[in-house]
């Protein structure tokens, strides 16, 4: 059985009460996992760019469901659970997780050709950044008033940041600081993600 074949039966065995909700709980249920191992399992998983230098290449996805303490895993599990109350039910599972690789591809790229000073980085933040915006993007043809509202909010928070920096409050919460750049490159993800699957349903049409 290959990989993705394994993904899709695993999934498929997740509690839920609809097949979009698979993946929340999967990405729910890792993060917590990571979180019970407490400093130990932040500092052998988060991203380390001297650490990936040497060779610990995992760190460029396990970094991402990693987090600074039960607060910071709190948010951002909260967070998750919002963002698929609001558009998880525009993807099916399996395009959930295109979104997800994509998302995090670029996050992570962009981290280690761009960001060259970021030594080390935890947190869903920015993957939250691309799944929304994805599912966003996907809903204009279902609710399109809504998701230019959850799209215009996206981008002035995007702007923001990259303007003026993280918003007031939100290092004192999270409970250190905030790299903003990881919300910019999760949302481009996300937007390459839509892109992709937008073809894919358009080529699927066609034939």
């Amino acid at each position: 059985m290959g990989l993705f074949k394994r993904l899709q039966s695993v999934l498929r065995r997740l509690p839920g009460t609809a097949s979009h909700w698979r993946v929340a709980v999967a990405l729910l249920l890792l993060c917590v996992l990571i979180g019970m191992f407490g400093d130990a399992g932040r500092e052998l998983l988060r991203y380390d760019r001297l650490a990936i230098a040497d060779g610990e290449y995992w760190r460029l996805v396990s970094g991402h469901f990693a987090h600074l303490g039960a607060t910071h895993l709190l948010l951002n599990m909260a967070g998750l659970v919002l963002v698929w109350l609001l558009v998880g039910r525009y993807y099916s599972s399996l395009q959930w997780l295109l979104v997800l690789v994509v998302t995090l591809a670029v996050i992570s790229g962009g981290f280690w050709f761009i960001d060259r000073h970021m030594l080390w980085y935890v947190g869903l933040s920015g993957v939250l950044h691309g799944l929304l915006l994805a599912g966003a993007i996907r809903g204009f043809t279902v609710l399109p008033p809504e998701s230019a509202v959850i799209v215009a909010l996206v981008a002035g928070k995007l702007v923001y940041e990259q303007l003026a920096g993280p918003l007031p409050g939100s290092e004192s919460v999270s409970g250190g600081s905030v790299v903003v750049n990881a919300h910019l490159y999760g949302a481009i993800g996300g937007i390459i993600a839509a892109g992709i699957l937008w073809r894919s349903s358009g080529a699927t049409r066609s034939i």
